[in-house]
């Protein structure tokens, strides 16, 4: 399975993200959308999206939110996918920023892995389990030299991940903060 995570477009998804959902299994966006047009672009062709909301995110000042149906987004969500869960949510409400992971891991024991966003900073920590994951942002605003995103290929015996910046694959260390 592939799964395509993002966060923090604010409104804006830079092309070659867009493609590379569009060709996920699943894509997961961790909050701080910026509007329906942001969903649509991002959603796979033969797979699903799953977003939370950010602290940026209220779909009523999106335009046609109502006419399409849409409802309000989720705070928090979890994910199953081969091999494990995954927990979800934007990230706003860990006010200890130093302790941020050892909050995460506390309050979602049961995941494989924690998304989360809001700092704009990627990060891939599989130091400790669950892992956790900040994909960065994959917009225009505050990106950190370039809109990023993060590629898990999961089956029921492992998991990979690749990251992703400006198109290109970054090399993953165990943890980066």
């Amino acid at each position: 399975m592939r799964i395509i995570i993002l966060s923090d477009t604010h409104g804006h998804v830079e092309p070659f993200i867009q493609t590379l959902a569009n060709e996920a299994d699943l894509v997961i966006h961790a909050g701080d959308i910026g509007g329906l047009d942001v969903l649509a672009s991002v959603t796979p062709n033969r797979g699903e999206l799953l977003p939370v909301r950010g602290n940026n995110d209220w779909p009523e000042t999106w335009p046609g939110w109502r006419e399409s149906g849409f409802c309000a987004l989720e705070e928090n969500a979890e994910c199953d996918v081969p091999g494990g869960l995954i927990a979800i949510e934007h990230g706003h409400r860990i006010w200890d920023t130093k302790n941020y992971h050892k909050r995460l891991r506390a309050k979602h024991p049961n995941a494989r892995a924690i998304v989360y966003g809001h700092t704009h900073i990627r990060c891939v920590d599989q130091l400790a389990d669950p892992w956790v994951l900040n994909p960065g942002a994959a917009g225009r605003e505050r990106n950190k030299g370039g809109s990023s995103c993060i590629l898990l290929e999961a089956n029921e015996k492992s998991w990979q991940i690749s990251e992703y910046q400006n198109g290109q694959i970054k090399p993953s260390d165990l943890m980066r903060a």
